[in-house]
């Protein structure tokens, strides 16, 4: 059932009088001045022509009075219904010339005429007062509509909002405050500190403001310039509801982004100490045992048996070397802590050493423009997608050659593929292949290492501004691509 409107607005919304009578001092000036010439026009025009209907030309008094109303309001009406009602006295009652009254019943006429005219001129500034606020409501909102889509269609930069909030009202400055505990480091007076401002010279307490408007129990704004009024007011307000919905937004999503941190670091120390309960301990017990069997009184190894003792240590270490250097990178990915040194860098300076008897086939051509990374990463890069082409294609060839292509925003970009022909990876659990201790690809036991040779390669490549793609290689196994934006000077080798 639809709602009925109520017979009276609520009082705070009702117009007093002293709004109804004036409107602004244009209006009410040019008001009075139709209030004195109107009626005496229609008065003149009667007289000359002399037409003497007394009821019609009260009507066209009636309809001056309107005329009045609608442009000054209230006051001037009753100035002109007053002049009215004498000049019809004065010219159309019996006796003509005087202002006496022979007959009561056209002193009861002349009332309900003034009356009428009053009236009139009441509604009318109503009227007009109405449509000055819904005028002034509706560019309140387009203002705010305005503003909402320039900060939805900018960065969102309290500043910059703060700027359009000064433009729209006309402000020299505007200042967000924010409440902090006394004490706090950075604050401009006891409690606040400057969040942000825009404009020239702003304040930065609220007794240096012309005017101040809380926008809750932490924020307030403060005006420069001169003091608002009640419409602007309105809007300050609003746009402080506003302000403080972007600010509660962001500081969501900055709590969520911090949670997600800290879910994924439990993960990955979890991780870690899987990875030490197993992966780390198996290498340490080989190089535990071998140096207790090389220490051992009384026993006597061949050079052979020394020999192959000591490879196992050796062995055991580079592997421990390995995990370790992989744990401590994926540390510094996870917490944002790598800073490349770019520079231009050939791809040929990226090829690491090969494990002996590693069969791995290189097709780097010298002419091979340079691209934009470090040194340093694009190396562990390197070698850590061939170790994992490596271990999971150990009896085919892995192959590796450079080619140019043309990167999504149209730059030019240059890859590495790393080609193995091994058993691959579905499509489907390709993405996998790149998370922290991740094996996807192993059928049974990873085969050695904790599962984050991959995941650091992405990362560090990430960082230098590149990426690293999976595709399945065509016959079977995987191909990695390090795709790396082409040097600013695009030199060949």
């Amino acid at each position: 059932m639809a709602q009925r409107a109520p017979l009276l607005p609520a009082r705070e919304h009702r117009l007093g009088l002293s709004e109804l009578g004036v409107l602004d001092r244009r209006r009410t000036f040019l008001g009075l001045a139709l209030a004195l010439l109107l009626p005496a026009a229609v008065e003149a025009a009667v007289v000359l022509t002399g037409y003497h209907n007394f009821s019609m030309t009260m009507l066209l008094q009636l309809a001056a009075a309107v005329v009045v109303a609608v442009v000054g309001g209230l006051w001037p009406a009753a100035v002109a219904a007053v002049v009215g009602s004498l000049l019809l006295n004065y010219y159309s009652v019996e006796p003509v010339g005087t202002f006496v009254i022979a007959d009561p019943q056209v002193v009861g006429e002349l009332v309900i005429f003034l009356a009428v005219a009053c009236a009139v001129g009441l509604a009318v500034g109503a009227a007009t007062r109405r449509f000055e606020q819904a005028s002034r409501a509706q560019a309140d909102a387009r203002a705010m509509a305005e503003l909402a889509r320039g900060i939805l269609g900018s960065g969102g930069s309290v500043g910059e909002f703060l700027e359009r909030v000064r433009a729209a009202l006309g402000l020299r400055a505007v200042t967000l405050l924010d409440r902090r505990e006394p004490g706090t480091p950075r604050e401009v007076s006891p409690g606040w500190e400057v969040a942000a401002s825009a404009g020239e010279a702003p304040p930065v307490t609220p007794a240096a403001a012309d005017d101040v408007v809380v926008a809750d129990e932490h924020y307030t704004l403060l005006a420069g310039g001169r003091a608002l009024e009640p419409a602007e007011r309105r809007m300050m307000e609003a746009f402080g509801a506003y302000l403080v919905a972007i600010r509660q937004g962001r500081q969501l999503a900055s709590s969520r982004e911090d949670n997600r941190r800290l879910e994924e670091g439990n993960s990955i120390r979890t991780s870690i100490l899987r990875a030490v309960s197993h992966d780390l301990r198996t290498p340490l017990s080989g190089i535990k045992l071998s140096v207790s069997s090389l220490r051992q009184p009384g026993v006597d190894f061949v050079p052979e048996e020394q020999a192959e003792l000591l490879a196992t240590i050796e062995d055991y270490t580079d592997r421990l070397s390995v995990l370790v250097g992989n744990l401590l990178d994926m540390s510094r990915i996870s917490a944002d802590s790598v800073t490349p040194l770019l520079r231009a860098v050939h791809w040929g300076e990226a090829l690491p050493p090969w494990p002996a008897g590693a069969r791995v086939e290189v097709r780097v051509p010298e002419a091979a423009p340079a691209v934009e990374a470090d040194p340093v990463l694009l190396e562990r890069v390197v070698a850590n997608l061939v170790e994992n082409a490596l271990k999971h294609a150990p009896q085919s060839t892995v192959e590796i050659d450079v080619r140019q292509s043309a990167g999504t925003d149209g730059h030019q970009t240059s890859e590495l593929r790393v080609v193995d022909h091994g058993g691959g990876i579905p499509a489907e659990r390709i993405a996998e292949a790149f998370r922290p201790f991740q094996h996807p690809g192993d059928a049974g036991g990873h085969g050695g290492g904790i599962g984050l040779g991959l995941a650091v390669a992405k990362g560090f490549a990430e960082a230098m501004g590149g990426q690293i793609v999976a595709e399945e290689t065509p016959g079977g196994g995987l191909t990695m691509r390090v795709i790396l934006p082409l040097a600013a000077d695009g030199g060949a080798a």
